[in-house]
């Protein structure tokens, strides 16, 4: 179990800091989450006390930032079981996903292969799929959700075919919070000898991520979302398949060698897709995050979450005021609106009651033909939240009336 009062004393954004004249409550953690001291620790260790280039420094600082920021891959590969030679450091999950579509899909993919995606998913995991297919001549198609917008294994069993090459869908859903079965979506994929792509930036800060239990193809996520550093992410890939590919960004530190005749030696993966001076701060930021919530506990984080949306549900529902979009989620996300209120004017009123929430479409821009709504208010906890937190936004949206959201402004 989670003991909030010792773990919140981890977190300097949660040192009595106020919003609009009242205690923070941080709800909007599926957006950003906060970063621990141990983390800011580990950055400013390195601004501090060895800040230099990595690799071929032949000097006792780079030596040790070499080693602080190596270090990283073994540490992402035992949160995700995987080899560190599989662990790419990207700028972000929006980047590790284009890396998979740009350098495996423009690669592998021809005029009428199936690209299979869902109405749920983020645009990081829409837009490039979009442009890939364009430049193939491939096609989109979509698997279709449950009446929840929950993605199902019997959804995609029944539009998968053998055109199909790439199944691309998120472990769990930004909006909807919902848990993919991602060992059962990959055996399927599998079966039609289609390729998986799992957008993990809203899980593997919050379930427990194996991807050789999972098979999946490729995995990405980002740091920012797991108490990390903003700028810096994860690309997991199957070595075999990483080791076809050809990287779509050139430069320094990517290749063995070149001459003038136009031959390049690229080296090995993971290296081969990490041109240019790499965000050592942001990688060495994302090592002590991990180490940080791996000391929380996977389990612990998961359950401490269910516990906290499962009370709002309950509370919001007595309001009679408050539409749930997502009322089984699985995950500390709880999509919703007040009746008869813009969802962003609803939010501003929650926000001048000191509670950060998030509004609008949440880049989920295709989700409203599931829900049938454009814009929602999504609360997002995590394992540093309250029931006080909770209890906070409950008495916010209970006194969410149309006069008070005008009377923020006026």
């Amino acid at each position: 179990m989670i003991n909030t009062e010792i773990i919140r004393k981890d977190f300097p954004m949660l040192d009595n800091k106020k919003m609009a004249g009242k205690p923070l409550v941080y709800l909007d953690n599926s957006a950003t989450t906060f970063k621990p001291n141990r983390v800011i620790d580990a950055i400013n260790d390195f601004y501090h006390n060895y800040t230099s280039n990595i690799h071929r420094g032949e000097y006792e600082l780079s030596q040790k930032a070499d080693n602080a920021y190596d270090s990283v891959r073994g540490i992402v590969g035992r949160l995700i079981n995987c080899s560190e030679k599989e662990v790419i450091f990207t700028s972000g999950a929006t980047n590790s996903l284009n890396i998979v579509a740009y350098s495996y899909g423009l690669q592998n993919l021809k005029e009428g292969d199936e690209i299979l995606l869902t109405l749920a998913e983020h645009a990081s995991n829409v837009l490039p799929w979009f442009d890939v297919a364009k430049r193939t001549g491939a096609v989109i198609n979509y698997i279709p959700l449950d009446e929840e917008g929950r993605l199902t294994p019997e959804g995609l069993k029944s539009v998968i075919s053998e055109k199909t090459k790439i199944v691309a869908f998120a472990s769990v859903t930004n909006v909807l919070g919902f848990i993919a079965d991602v060992k059962e979506l990959c055996r399927i994929a599998h079966q039609y000898g289609a390729i998986a792509v799992v957008d993990g930036a809203q899980s593997t800060a919050h379930i427990k991520t194996d991807v050789k239990d999972w098979d999946c193809d490729f995995l990405a996520f980002s740091a920012h979302k797991m108490c990390g550093p903003s700028g810096v992410g994860v690309l997991y890939g199957k070595k075999e398949i990483l080791d076809a590919m050809v990287p779509f960004t050139y430069g320094g530190g990517s290749n063995a060698r070149f001459e003038a005749d136009g031959t390049v030696i690229l080296k090995d993966a993971p290296e081969k897709f990490e041109s240019g001076t790499p965000d050592m701060e942001g990688v060495i930021g994302l090592g002590a995050a991990v180490k940080y919530i791996s000391s929380v506990g996977l389990d612990n984080i998961y359950e401490h979450e269910k516990q906290l949306r499962d009370y709002v549900v309950r509370k919001i529902k007595e309001l009679g005021n408050v539409e749930i979009y997502n009322e089984h989620g699985d995950t500390g996300i709880i999509a919703l609106n007040v009746k008869d209120i813009f969802a962003q004017d609803a939010a501003s009123y929650i926000g001048s009651q000191g509670i950060a929430v998030r509004s609008g479409n949440h880049c989920a821009k295709m989700l409203h033909n599931v829900i049938g709504v454009t814009e929602t208010i999504r609360a997002s906890f995590y394992f540093y939240n309250t029931y006080e937190d909770a209890d906070r936004l409950v008495e916010a949206l209970k006194n969410c009336t149309i006069e008070n959201c005008i009377g923020i402004f006026f």
